[in-house]
């Protein structure tokens, strides 16, 4: 299966409903054979989980697998589900209502708990999984760069990082972004004393005007009318290229 995000973005349609499933860990029993291994003491007295524990580092497995397959079990509708978030899409209200309602069902059968709250649409515009969608077409959430344009520089390796790891995740919506950034790299390697002076500045302050400035990403079209442009560049820092497609009276990457 692609990624999630990628997988969405192929889908071309104008509704969504989402579902989170509540504390879906702990709605997982663990068989009895098995709970001596979770054991664990505390101010002398010793405890062992007996359902699945969020801290194990083999619990999103478990519970993607075991959610799979009861949505696999009850035939629910085409879906994508990533651990214990689950979207569903159409071209309706009605028809995503309708394939949302089926999902909970099924869950709720498998014994899984549901929280009104945490059912999102139908909708036009949603978010899944810290992504907003519209039209089929991926969005970076307004709350998302306000964040990062709020961020100041960088004073250390650590804040660097963690600077580009905020960014990072957008990277295909910033055209020719490993070139801006790479001064930005240069700073986070082990060998390099921590530096930050004007070509560092220059890299965060181009990235945070950029980000304010991205465009949606959508699934390739292929209409007669649409045409299809590569963008390259080459500079000191490396090669770039995106393909943007220009639709009448949009343009789209």
């Amino acid at each position: 299966m692609l990624e999630p995000h990628h997988e969405l973005e192929s889908k071309a349609v104008k509704w969504y409903p989402t579902t989170d499933i509540a504390n879906a860990f702990f709605s997982i029993p663990l068989s009895a054979e098995y709970r001596p291994q979770f054991a664990f003491t505390w101010r002398g007295v010793q405890y062992t989980w007996n359902r699945l524990p969020q801290g194990w580092k083999y619990s999103p497995t478990t519970c993607h697998g075991l959610i799979q397959a009861a949505l696999e079990k009850g035939e629910a509708l085409e879906h994508l589900q990533y651990i214990d978030d689950i979207i569903v899409w159409g071209n309706t209200a009605m028809e995503v209502f309708e394939k949302g309602e089926k999902i909970i069902q099924i869950l709720l059968e498998a014994g899984f708990a549901i929280k009104k709250s945490k059912v999102k649409g139908p909708a036009r515009e949603i978010q899944f999984l810290g992504v907003k969608w519209q039209d089929g077409r991926r969005q970076i959430p307004t709350e998302v760069i306000n964040k990062i344009t709020a961020m100041s520089p960088p004073t250390s390796r650590k804040e660097t990082q963690a600077f580009l790891g905020a960014i990072g995740f957008w990277r295909m919506h910033i055209p020719e972004y490993s070139q801006i950034v790479s001064p930005l790299y240069l700073v986070t390697r082990k060998k390099n004393d921590f530096h930050w002076g004007p070509e560092e500045q220059q890299a965060f302050a181009q990235i945070k005007r950029e980000i304010t400035h991205v465009v949606a990403l959508g699934p390739v079209r292929t209409e007669p009318e649409v045409k299809n442009v590569v963008y390259s560049a080459a500079g000191n820092n490396g090669l770039s290229w995106s393909l943007w497609q220009k639709v009448p009276g949009e343009t789209r990457s």
